[in-house]
């Protein structure tokens, strides 16, 4: 009886294994499934977008008329921004594909910043033309490519998954024919690139993606430890682990894990290879009660930012979430504010210590720059501002524009009804760069 009991047991236990095992497999599966059809979505997306991208920059070549022209510009862009998006979804991100990328930004940046001007006042030039024209001889090459990647695919029912599991196998597989089509895809981008690339595409762009304006030798592991012991004023009671990080970057940094011995509490830190730069710190140490108000603690961060050798910083916005501030400071050169230069920090209210820090933004737009003289008076640019609204603030600053361009503003911050504006009038054109709601939020947890 006791066996029989034991063997129908161990059946059902069997059949549950059984069927947990198969439950499991039919999930990865649909989960495999539903990969590889974004992935198929996504490059055949793209691929009818490079077919309509082409065509399109051949109909601007066509036309003249702005009442034609700024709309098919418009629409180039659009059509630029959703490549943009299907590249980014592709299984690539282990494959330098950045020419490609870069390519279409600058086909949108330049169709963007032509349509929107007054092409009845300042209409295309022939350089300009010239610019239109290669691109559109280029798109045909990279039209032709991925048409191959796409019959190929077709033909031999390639997946891609196949190139998820290349790259888990080897960092640099080779004779994955989705892989090598993409390549002739880069290669072809690269030699126009190389050759053609006109200063109309280039010269009005800011890079904010990377760190390309630090500057300085590389540091290695001992000057990270040393940086991040003087950068947190550590007392020595600390382990700090250090690894490398970011190869396959173009920014490289060194990323320390520092354990407080005695409170038992971590911090991590991120610190640039090149020029040893703290680009952000987060501490998980418990926050006591609060014993300092908001304006403390953000004198507190201001001089915390003039001991590590950030100047001229002033604060821009605060907030208190429970227990702890969180402050934005921007630059400020003789009275012009810096927004691109902005550096955010988290203040714990219990000591005013610092247990958040974050300067990818300041490191990514700081250079030694020379403040231009505006166009049109303070009083002109007043006269672009909403009469309904109250101003209480106004000021000069530089601010990024739509298509990443530091531009001098004037800035009016002002009141209608119960809310604050900032508004940002154009200090060459008097044109609304900018309006935006700004949020000191203040909540307390009790």
């Amino acid at each position: 009886m006791l066996k029989g009991i034991l063997i129908g047991v161990l059946s059902i236990g069997l059949i549950g294994t059984a069927f947990w095992g198969y439950s499991e497999h039919n999930e990865k599966r649909a989960v495999k499934i539903q990969a590889e059809n974004n992935y198929q979505r996504a490059f055949h997306e793209l691929t009818y977008e490079v077919d309509l991208l082409h065509d399109k920059i051949g109909d601007t070549l066509a036309m003249k008329s702005k009442t034609s022209l700024s709309p098919a510009l418009v629409e180039v862009w659009g059509l630029t921004s959703q490549a943009h998006s299907n590249v980014g979804q592709l299984p690539l991100r282990l494959l330098p594909i950045n020419k490609t990328e870069e390519f279409l930004s600058n086909i949108g940046d330049f169709s963007y910043r032509t349509a929107v001007r007054d092409l009845d006042k300042e209409p295309l030039s022939e350089k300009e033309y010239d610019t239109l024209q290669r691109l559109y001889e280029n798109s045909a090459e990279i039209q032709g490519e991925l048409r191959k990647v796409q019959h190929l695919v077709f033909e031999d029912k390639l997946r891609w998954m196949d190139v998820e599991l290349a790259y888990a196998k080897e960092q640099n597989p080779k004779n994955n024919v989705i892989i090598d089509g993409f390549k002739s895809v880069e290669s072809s981008v690269a030699s126009y690139s190389d050759a053609n690339m006109d200063p109309a595409l280039t010269n009005f762009k800011v890079n904010r993606n990377n760190l390309a304006n630090v500057k300085g030798e590389n540091i290695n592991k001992s000057q990270a430890k040393e940086i991040a012991r003087k950068f947190l004023e550590l007392n020595g009671s600390e382990k700090i682990k250090v690894s490398h990080t970011g190869e396959k970057l173009e920014d490289h940094y060194y990323s320390l894990e520092i354990t407080d011995l005695k409170q038992k509490n971590e911090t991590y830190m991120d610190i640039t290879e090149k020029g040893g730069y703290p680009l952000w710190v987060i501490s998980n140490r418990e926050i006591g009660k609060q014993k300092i108000d908001l304006n403390k603690a953000s004198l507190n961060g201001l001089k915390f930012l003039e001991r590590n050798k950030y100047p001229n910083m002033e604060l821009f916005q605060s907030s208190q979430y429970d227990t702890v501030g969180v402050f934005t400071y921007v630059s400020n050169i003789n009275g012009v504010r810096i927004y691109p230069e902005l550096i955010t920090m988290k203040i714990a209210l219990d000591d005013g210590s610092i247990v958040g820090f974050s300067a990818k933004n300041y490191l990514a737009a700081y250079t030694k720059r020379k403040i231009p003289e505006p166009r049109i008076s303070i009083e002109e640019a007043r006269k672009s501002v909403n009469s309904n609204m109250k101003i209480m603030e106004e000021r000069k600053a530089i601010i990024l524009n739509k298509l990443n361009q530091e531009i001098l503003c004037y800035e009016f911050v002002g009141i209608r009804g119960n809310d604050t504006y900032q508004v940002f009038i154009n200090a060459n054109t008097a044109v609304e760069e900018q309006i935006k709601k700004l949020n000191n939020v203040i909540e307390n947890f009790d």
